[in-house]
């Protein structure tokens, strides 16, 4: 799986201008499945994706159609869960 962090470049009250289409893109991606959780950094500098097992250029495509693509910088870590409590089961092999 990956972790995604996005990162402010750009004032919060730009970001706030586009967190009604940011939430639809997170939306549509929760309905297919490929995101598992999300929500913002506190103090609010940006927020954190958790994204399911892909390939890298799927997710690239994906992230590029954010609209918080204008305000944020996207840093993206593979992650291979090998171990993890027992009510994230699920997460090993993402």
């Amino acid at each position: 799986m990956y972790v995604v962090y996005l990162n402010y470049f750009r004032p919060a009250e730009e970001a706030d201008a586009l967190l009604a289409p940011h939430i639809e893109w997170l939306d549509r991606y929760f309905d297919s499945g490929d995101f598992i959780a999300a929500g913002r950094k506190d103090p609010r500098t940006g927020g954190m994706v958790l994204v399911k097992e892909m390939d890298r250029a799927r997710l690239d495509t994906i992230l590029a159609e954010d609209p918080f693509v204008a305000v944020a910088h996207y840093n993206v870590t593979k992650v291979n869960v090998t171990r993890a409590a027992e009510a994230f089961e699920g997460l090993k092999g993402i």
